[in-house]
């Protein structure tokens, strides 16, 4: 069974650093979670190392303020690390042959602050485009908007670069939005040619690990799919937070059921550790 704890402090110790997810972790995109700054003060007092691993598509700098803005000091965190910044720099170390990209972002801009360093170019039809860069959606979009994006990227044939893998967010007031993953992997299922950056995937895990300089780590996330199974392909640890993207389904009955019917539904192994939020 998994082991339910009520406070980080009761583990910290036995890791050579903690990693966190930022939304349904840290915040909802609007606040920080109760208590959060708070166990992070103190678990940074008492000797803990500290980092970020999230799968936006915008760089870390941009995270580390936004994280900064909600309450948590810049000294908190060693490293922030995104998968947006992953791709940056794959492009930027010549990685990547293609140089003219049809951005889907959440705001206008988005691309165009992100690519600063870059030597490429943003085409808004995708005739003229050599591939696709997928790093956010907008939080009103629908389901017929998502629908359209697909059918698109699917007539176009070209390779995607999802910078953003998350399938699904939590926000404020318990809304969940869809994220781009869910439109990366349906371009998959017909066919696509994707490239991912972020969880699961191991090679942000790894990064991860270079830049602490150790794999004894802590994953402390929301999402099984996400969080909990890259953490267990590396070989690390990891810390369920059920009142993240799961709160709806863990806000009744009980919760060793509940993420045991979640890990079945996911094809996942469960988490080393569970809290309903954290503190």
């Amino acid at each position: 069974m998994v082991r339910a704890i009520e406070s980080l402090m009761q583990i910290a110790c036995d890791y050579d650093a903690l990693v966190f997810d930022q939304w349904g972790v840290l915040h909802n995109g609007v606040a920080a979670y109760p208590s959060a700054v708070e166990a992070l003060t103190r678990a940074q007092a008492n000797g803990s190392r500290l980092a970020v691993l999230s799968n936006s598509g915008k760089r870390s700098t941009l995270n580390a303020a936004r994280i900064t803005a909600m309450g948590f000091t810049p000294e908190l965190f060693e490293t922030v690390m995104t998968s947006g910044e992953a791709l940056w720099h794959d492009i930027h170390g010549g990685k990547i042959p293609q140089q003219k990209f049809h951005a889907i972002e959440r705001s206008a801009g988005d691309a165009e602050q992100w690519a600063q360093g870059l030597d490429v170019e943003f085409c808004s039809s995708l005739n003229a485009a050599d591939a696709v860069l997928l790093m956010g959606l907008a939080d009103s979009s629908t389901k017929a908007d998502r629908q359209k994006i697909l059918e698109d990227i699917v007539s176009s044939g070209l390779p995607l670069y999802c910078s953003n893998p998350d399938l699904a967010s939590p926000r404020a007031d318990g809304a969940t939005v869809a994220s781009p993953g869910a439109i990366a992997h349906a371009y998959q299922k017909h066919g696509g040619e994707v490239f991912f950056y972020g969880k699961p995937h191991h090679a942000i895990f790894q990064a991860m690990e270079k830049m602490l300089g150790t794999s004894h780590l802590l994953m402390v996330g929301d999402s099984l799919l996400h969080d909990i199974a890259g953490a267990t392909e590396a070989g690390w640890d990891s810390l369920l937070i059920e009142g993240g993207l799961y709160a709806e389904k863990f806000a009744s009955g009980d919760q060793n059921a509940t993420l045991k019917q979640l890990c079945a539904e996911y094809g996942v192994s469960a988490p080393t550790y569970r809290m309903e939020l954290l503190r």
